[in-house]
């Protein structure tokens, strides 16, 4: 019943603060002075490498912690522009106090750029509740193998973490393929926590020295196929695909759980069904000939500026109205082409003609 009247109580509040969210009036006195949103505040900032940052935050009361290996959606101001990502956080399962995320800054990437190159202590970005089914499973397993490729290693390293802090006693082995040792981010930790526990194991595969730096069957064999043996897989595709297809061709795939945090939004090509057709981007006057790639990505190679968010279908930041025409969905492979439907350019790729309220 008190949960119900604070509900009423906080609708009243939003009705009355029109036509903006209390929040938006509150963030002018202090970002950090929320009603329903989750902020945190930059209290560390560290690089363990030559292309991460590590930021501790300080959350708001809303935070009510996370399980080992999800995720939170991070949100900052880039010219003006709220963005949003995902990020794993790297410390241990927690239901209070600071919340750690190492952030891998790419190239192309605008926020993780960002976030590396220009937050400070002190600054305040949005943050979502923990979310994703990539956790460790309450009862833990009798032999954890845990596995992980560049910036994959953060949820993993929660896991690791959460196991050791509970006195976890059961074999734990730790596979991560990274370029060279100094791309590793904890490698120190890493190695300390091998060494002063018996069942803990680390084995670091460096994809630009090692001979077999990249993955092979052997680098599994022993640890995926004895009794008991959990694995948790998290790394770029390339990585992903192969611990998987080893799992298919050995019977074990129901030991294995995985996330993804890229996407192949390659176009399907199938000589059967050719790429053809149009892209209207309706509401700006835009159109450009099909290529098979993501409504995203198309949109932007034409020069416009959608929202979005994630990049792999979870947030629904990109979701826009397909007016008219079929699309498929690249993580279904599902066709869809009932008109006048919201759906997420980030994952759906034109299947000839097709018109886009954009």
């Amino acid at each position: 019943m008190a949960s119900r009247i604070a509900g009423l109580l906080e609708n009243l509040v939003e009705a009355t603060a029109t036509p903006y969210p209390v929040d938006r009036y509150l963030e002018f006195v202090n970002p950090m002075l929320t009603w329903r949103e989750t902020r945190a505040k930059v209290v560390g900032r560290t690089r363990q490498t030559d292309r991460t940052v590590t930021l501790t935050l300080a959350p708001t009361r809303q935070w009510k912690g996370h399980l080992p290996g999800q995720y939170v959606e991070v949100s900052t101001v880039v010219d003006g522009v709220r963005h949003r990502r995902f990020f794993s956080p790297a410390n241990a399962a927690q239901t209070t106090g600071t919340l750690e995320l190492t952030i891998t800054a790419h190239a192309d990437g605008l926020v993780s750029r960002h976030l590396r190159e220009h937050v400070e202590i002190g600054d305040v970005v949005g943050l979502s509740a923990p979310a994703g089914d990539f956790v460790l499973p309450a009862r833990r397993p009798e032999r954890t193998v845990l596995v992980s490729g560049g910036s994959g290693i953060t949820p993993v390293l929660s896991m690791l973490r959460t196991l050791v802090a509970e006195g976890h006693s059961k074999p734990v082995t730790l596979v991560h393929y990274a370029r060279s040792e100094q791309d590793v981010p904890y490698l120190a930790e890493l190695q300390s926590i091998a060494h002063m526990l018996g069942n803990v194991d680390v084995v670091v595969h460096c994809t630009r020295t090692d001979a077999d730096g990249r993955f092979t069957a052997a680098h599994l064999d022993g640890l995926a196929d004895a009794d008991g043996a959990q694995v948790f897989l998290c790394g770029p595709s390339s990585l992903m695909d192969a611990v998987r297809e080893y799992h298919d061709e050995r019977g074990l795939t129901d030991r294995l759980h995985s996330e993804a945090f890229t996407l192949n939004t390659a176009p399907v090509l199938d000589p059967n069904q050719p790429i053809t057709g149009t892209v209207e981007f309706a509401a700006s006057g835009t159109a450009a000939d099909n290529d098979g790639r993501t409504l995203l990505e198309q949109a932007e190679a034409a020069g416009l500026n959608p929202e979005y968010g994630c990049r792999m279908g979870i947030c629904f930041s990109c979701t826009k109205v397909r007016t008219s025409g079929c699309t498929r969905n690249i993580l279904t492979g599902e066709l869809d082409s009932e008109a006048d439907q919201p759906i997420q350019l980030c994952v759906n790729a034109p299947v000839g003609d097709v018109v886009v309220d954009l």
